[in-house]
């Protein structure tokens, strides 16, 4: 019911506190996805920076053309981490999401302008993201699965046999969010060049993560722009970027070629001419300025030093659960997700001990598992973690409920 009359301030704060007070407890380290806290440091810059940007519009850059000049700074930065080429282009949305049915809805268009696609498909693995099949049930796609091989990743031959005169793009995850693991991506994208259809490398988790890791040192599989093929990719600022939510990244090879198939215009209306690039029309200036701002003060070294925590501690959580005898990490996951599970007991009776001791780990189907994405602040929470996890697996009971608890998108 709308309120009659309204409340005082503090009132309004302390009601809004004890509402929070049933919410996962990130600050702590006990939750593992949705949140990618970088320390306090990092928070105390987004708070400014989005409270600098709180009210402006960002649709019309003509009216704010400081948030115009931070999108294009946050979108070359991202280029130039996935290796694309001059002549590459892309603009900023509001998740993964996004992202990704803006990227479906760039290769519908191409398909159907290049080739005369009239009954578009999208062919992706088992493990691709949800926001694929939102994107096929709002644009008008089939989807097609690849089945995943040994490895859980998807593949190759599955894939080319699915392919067909109506496939309008092709997906690889890098990393994928149930398992963390790789997709072959130089394979996957050689499949759709051959036939000019799009590929898209879905690197919403990985984009601010895989090249540091390899500027670390540390072997990644090609992915990227690198990769020939690869028309477009996305990237999350706001998961390893460590950017508030809000906020992500599409990009094209080609700004001429193929961007424009992303774009909606109008102007057959009396409001004058309408252009955008991404779903919504008014658009929350406070995420892009928080990317820009994040992304300029870490620089290349303080993602790197964050990465290389993130990834140290999520090492030493697979070592100590592959050191548990009942438990096994699924797949290879070359970063910092993974999930595990068990062959012997029933891994959803372990979480729901986890659960009573305060952590908040994913539950996962095909196969059973809890799923982990690792930050910075887990580090000093890693042990406990084992600890509990040694003791729950010992002394497991009867779960209630064999069913994997919805944990929301991965966004």
């Amino acid at each position: 019911m709308f309120p009659e009359k309204g409340l005082a301030r503090e009132e309004v704060l302390e009601r809004m506190r004890t509402l929070k007070k049933a919410d996962a407890d990130w600050q702590g380290g006990r939750t593992w996805s949705l949140i990618y806290p970088a320390g306090e440091e990092v928070d105390e810059l987004l708070r400014d920076a989005n409270n600098l940007y709180m009210f402006e519009n960002a649709l019309n850059p003509f009216r704010f053309p400081s948030l115009r000049q931070m999108e294009i700074d946050v979108v070359g930065v991202t280029a130039s981490l996935l290796h694309a080429p001059e002549g590459a282009d892309g603009c900023m949305t509001s998740g993964g999401t996004e992202s990704i049915i803006m990227a479906v809805k760039a290769a519908r268009e191409r398909a159907r302008a290049e080739r005369g696609v009239t009954k578009p498909e999208i062919v992706l693995p088992e493990s691709a993201h949800p926001a694929f099949y939102k994107a096929a049930t709002y644009l008008g796609l089939e989807t097609k699965q690849i089945p995943l091989d040994k490895d859980l990743r998807a593949d190759v031959d599955a894939a080319a046999g699915l392919i067909g005169e109506q496939t309008a793009l092709v997906v690889g995850s890098a990393p994928n969010y149930p398992f963390g693991t790789v997709d072959p991506i130089p394979e996957l994208a050689a499949l759709a060049s051959e036939r000019g259809i799009s590929f898209h490398t879905d690197s919403c988790v990985g984009g601010f993560l895989l090249p540091f890791l390899e500027k670390l040192g540390h072997p990644i599989p090609p992915f990227d722009f690198r990769v020939p093929g690869v028309t477009t990719m996305s990237a999350d600022v706001h998961k390893y970027g460590y950017a508030t939510k809000g906020a992500s990244v599409v990009l094209h090879r080609e700004r001429d070629h193929l961007m424009k198939y992303q774009l909606f215009v109008f102007d057959n209306w009396p409001g004058g001419f309408y252009g955008s690039f991404a779903m919504a029309g008014a658009r929350p200036a406070a995420p892009i300025a928080a990317a820009w701002a994040v992304i300029h003060y870490l620089g290349e070294e303080g993602y790197r030093r964050l990465v290389s925590n993130a990834y140290e501690a999520a090492q030493r959580i697979r070592s100590g659960i592959e050191a548990i005898p009942e438990l096994r990490v699924w797949g290879d996951p070359l970063a910092t997700l993974l999930s595990f599970g068990s062959e012997k007991i029933d891994i959803f009776a372990v979480a729901d001990v986890m659960d009573d001791r305060g952590w908040h780990l994913d539950r996962q189907t095909g196969p059973n598992a809890l799923h982990m994405m690792v930050s910075p602040i887990h580090a000093r929470v890693a042990d406990t973690l084992l600890e509990d996890l040694r003791s729950a697996v010992a002394h497991h009971g009867t779960s209630r409920g064999t069913e994997a608890r919805y944990s929301g998108p991965a966004d």
